[in-house]
């Protein structure tokens, strides 16, 4: 039953991502097609039509400091990421690309492992998560957008606004990149609970999530 609710969570968390994947996608294939003709590497120009503006640094305000103090450190062993959980935050399924703490009750950690193709282009992507979240914070499905270097590993963060059903589920979510043991890396963060319970956890999920550590 467990490993059921996990899967649950996590089926449900992820099939809100779909731009991510749909991203992924045109960027790879943007890549496959310009391959046969273009040999230099991806670093070499991966800032180019970057407008990214400033990048914050994660930091934990004096409240979210507090609402860790006592918590307990979850370790994703196999991909060498920790956070620090405050108390009643339990495992429920955890796998070399997945990644699921919590409960109903106060909400869920879900994280998720990418490995993609060595020559993908880790910063044209993230520039694509940039823009198409702009265009989210638009439409008026993000309450926030932004920047952010979490451990010294810089990505994109976004908060999802309130849903019209206080029943759906809403999200504050990371994405970035890494290199990590030869692998090209895409990290997939997010903390989530029922939109009615989102914004009495807003800095419950910040200490979360700005709590994490990455092994580089």
């Amino acid at each position: 039953m467990k490993s059921f609710l996990a899967f649950g969570v996590l089926f449900l968390a992820l099939s809100f991502c779909g731009i991510t994947d749909k991203i992924r996608e045109q960027v790879q294939k943007t890549t496959d097609n310009s391959d046969s003709t273009n040999t230099e590497s991806p670093d070499t120009a991966k800032t180019e039509s970057n407008d990214s503006g400033n990048v914050e640094k994660a930091e934990l305000k004096d409240k979210q400091q507090q609402i860790l103090e006592g918590g307990n450190e979850a370790k994703w062993s196999e991909q060498g990421i920790t956070w620090t959980l405050p108390k009643g935050w339990n495992k429920m399924n955890v796998g070399k690309t997945s990644f699921n703490y919590g409960s109903p009750k106060t909400g869920f950690l879900i994280g998720t492992i990418s490995n993609m193709p060595a020559n993908f282009p880790a910063e044209t992507s993230l520039n694509a998560q940039y823009t198409s979240a702009l265009e989210q914070l638009k439409n008026g499905k993000y309450e926030s957008v932004r920047w952010l270097e979490i451990d010294g590993i810089k990505g994109v963060e976004w908060v999802e606004a309130p849903t019209e059903d206080k029943g759906d589920p809403r999200r504050h979510q990371w994405i970035a990149f890494r290199n990590y043991q030869g692998n090209n890396q895409q990290l997939n963060m997010m903390v989530s609970t029922k939109s009615s319970a989102f914004d009495e956890k807003k800095d419950t999920f910040a200490a979360i999530m700005y709590s994490m550590k990455i092994d580089k």
